[in-house]
Parts: structure tokens; sequence; C-alpha cells
């Protein structure tokens, strides 16, 4: 209710890249405060044991992430974990620093609880994320997430991608390839089967096919049905460890207007594209590799589908600024509920019950 009345009515009232910015730099501010990140963790994590995994040899406090995007620079780590998340994505990361698009950039499409994006994977680039990193103390579970420089040519790709995981794997707990976002020119023809293969053989054999954390691929919910379920089959042939459904969609004929911005469309108009998605992975991977569901989840209700349909974890961002920051207690409460009702002893036992 203080979000909705209070709070988000300032942050709405200015376009959302100011609004973003803004409460980034609040959140890097308080890092210096003491104790700020005690009271955070005492006011925004909801903790229960039934909430807890181990996947890959990760230890999750519960299943639900911020997915790369809001922390592009790679310093809002040490707060934002303490938000109530079991774990933040930081990036996307490109191996060169670059600005984005040209501003405006990023819309609100507040009636379906909607954002469009084109920002072009703004980031400060390897280099300068890694000397971010470097100056916290690690507590949580961070996510790397590298995408490749506008300015690299697509033949380049795989020397683009190694630069920036050699620079920050060593800080992460995972790490992803990003070939999905639609606002990197030519970027989702890495999704072909064939440059597909390619991409993950140069990366891996630059790290001597012994990748040091496990490697997750993002793909987008424009393929068909048949080039996922085909690039799932290649994550598998391929090692991959796991896969993030979806990223942004380019389908906007939800939104019922005419001339709808340029960009990525994420938020409400997404779910039931991701949730099939998800749910079509559950049933090709068999649970070999685990799954993060990414894509309109706003709720405890949306969370709990999308893990019944088939995602070991799951993360937010536009359901995160529309709703505030209490979402992640109010989803891992509601999730703990659901476990406990269901009488199940973890969360675990949730994923892809809706599909069996």
């Amino acid at each position: 209710m203080f979000y909705n009345h209070l709070i988000k009515p300032i942050l709405f009232h200015l376009d959302p890249e100011s609004a973003h910015h803004l409460a980034a730099t609040f959140l890097s501010l308080s890092q210096k405060i003491p104790f700020f990140h005690k009271t955070l963790s005492s006011i925004f994590a909801y903790k229960s044991e039934r909430l807890e995994q181990t996947i890959q040899g990760i230890h999750f406090p519960n299943p639900l992430g911020l997915a790369a995007g809001f922390d592009k620079t790679a310093e809002l780590f040490p707060t934002m974990i303490h938000m109530g998340f079991g774990f933040i994505e930081v990036g996307t990361i490109t191996a060169k620093g670059q600005p984005g698009n040209d501003k405006p950039r990023l819309f609100r499409y507040p009636k379906h609880k909607a954002l469009i994006n084109r920002m072009g994977f703004n980031n400060p680039g390897a280099d300068i994320a890694e000397s971010n990193i470097k100056k916290q103390q690690k507590s949580g579970v961070r996510g790397i997430n590298a995408g490749k420089s506008k300015i690299t040519e697509l033949e380049n790709a795989v020397g683009d991608y190694v630069y920036t995981l050699q620079k920050l794997v060593p800080y992460g707990d995972y790490a992803v390839i990003n070939i999905s976002s639609p606002n990197t020119p030519g970027l989702r023809s890495l999704q072909s089967k064939k440059t597909l293969i390619d991409l993950i053989e140069g990366i891996q054999s630059a790290f001597n096919n012994k990748f040091p954390i496990p490697l997750y691929l993002k793909f987008a919910p424009d393929l068909s049905e048949e080039e996922l379920i085909e690039n799932l089959k290649v994550c598998l042939d391929y090692k991959i460890n796991g896969v993030i459904l979806t990223n942004t969609t380019l389908n906007k004929d939800v939104l019922g207007e005419k001339n709808p911005e340029e960009g990525g469309l994420s938020g409400g108009p997404l779910f039931d594209r991701s949730l099939h998605f998800v749910s079509l992975a559950y049933k090709t991977l068999q649970g070999k590799i685990p799954i993060i569901g990414v894509g309109g989840i706003d709720s405890g209700e949306k969370a709990q589908r999308m893990m019944e349909a088939g995602a070991n974890l799951i993360q937010i961002y536009t359901g995160y600024i529309y709703e505030g920051p209490f979402l992640p207690y109010q989803i891992c409460s509601y999730l703990d509920k659901v476990v406990k009702e269901k009488k199940l002893n973890s969360i675990s036992e949730l994923v892809g019950s809706g599909n069996k």
C-alpha cells in the first residue's frame, strides 16, 4: 500500500528510465548506511526451509530471482540480494562498454502491466563490471548474463562472449549466454541450430570444455515450437546446464495499438507464451537440466503456475516495477503456503506437477 500510494506515483510521474536511475542511485548509496542491508532483509525477506533448493550445487534460499536488466552495471547486487530474492542476475554485460540505443527507449503500458524496451544492452562493459563486483562482499547467489557487443560482427561473437565470461565467471554462481534480446541487430540469429552449435562449441573450447560454473542459454518467446524443441535438444547434446524461458517478445498484438513502440515487450502479456514454453521444455528435457521461468510473473498465483508447468526457478522484472518491493515477499509467502497446504516437503516437489 505504501508503495502504490506514495512511491509508485512519484516514480511513474518520471519517464521510466529516469525512475529506474533514481531508484538505482538510492540503492547504490544505501550500501554505505550501517546495518541497512540487515534492515532490508528483516522487512522484505520471507524465509522458509520449504522454499530452499540445491540445484547443480548452488543453494537457493528461495526460487525467486531478479531477472537481468535491472542491475546492468553489476553495482546493485549487494543491496538487491537483501530485498527478498533468492538470487540476482546481473547484466546484460558485453565485452565492450556501450551506451545502448537512443533515448527514449523504455515505455510503460500500465493497462497491461507491460513495458516495451529497446535499451540495446547499455552497460559499462566487462572490465568495469569486474571492477564493480571486485569491490563487493559476496553474499547470496549471483548470475552473470553475457551478451554480444553491438559493434562486434556476428562471426566474431564467440570471442566477444568469451571475453565477458572469462572476466566475470570467477564472481558468479551461474552464467547465461543471452542470444535472445531483440534490440541488438542480428543477435537472435544465433538461435538457429548451426550457429547455436558453433557458439556453444566456441565458448566451451575457450574454457577447455570445462566451464567452471553452470552455463545457461536464454531463448526468445518468438521461436516456433519446433525451433524451441530443436534448440533444447542442442542444449542436451552439448551439455548446456540449463535454460531460461523467455526473453521479451516482438509480438505486440495484445496491446491493441496501431503503432506500438519498437522493442521487446515484457510483463503481463508475455505470461501465457512463457508458461507454454516452460511446459513444452519440461516435457522435452524431462528433468535432465533445470529451467528458469520468466515473463509476466506478478503474483504468487502466476509463480505457482510457472513452477507447476516445470520451472525449477523463476524470475521477475516488469512485475517488480508495477507491484513494488514487497512482491518477492508476497510471492514467496504464497508459494510456501501452497507447499504446506499440499503437504509437500519442498518447493522442488511442486516443479512440473501440473504437467504430470
